[in-house]
């Protein structure tokens, strides 16, 4: 089994995630393996929140290029978890709001 801190690798700091912090929904990136219970389990444990869904997105590689050099963006997984509305929130996102 996966451990939660393996699972949850970083939050998603973004202006639309700021939005979202309103309707307690909270992104983070995740594993791209883990699962939608994996997330759930992972982000009660750490967080000590009930959480009520959770939505993933594989996020695709992209073309960049830096001059004459060409690549492109890793592939990642980002999960968009929903509180239910009696948890409390997460306070690491209560001082970027």
């Amino acid at each position: 089994m996966k451990m939660s801190e393996d699972i949850i690798l970083a939050p998603v700091i973004t202006e639309e995630s700021m939005d979202m912090l309103h309707h307690k929904k909270y992104v983070f990136r995740v594993h791209t393996a883990a699962t939608k219970p994996e997330i759930a389990k992972a982000v009660e444990e750490l967080f000590k929140v009930d959480v009520a869904d959770v939505h993933t997105i594989n996020m695709k590689r992209k073309p960049k290029r830096l001059g004459y050099h060409s690549g492109y963006t890793a592939e990642w997984k980002k999960a968009i978890v929903t509180l239910k509305p009696n948890s409390k929130t997460i306070e690491f996102f209560e001082g970027l709001n």
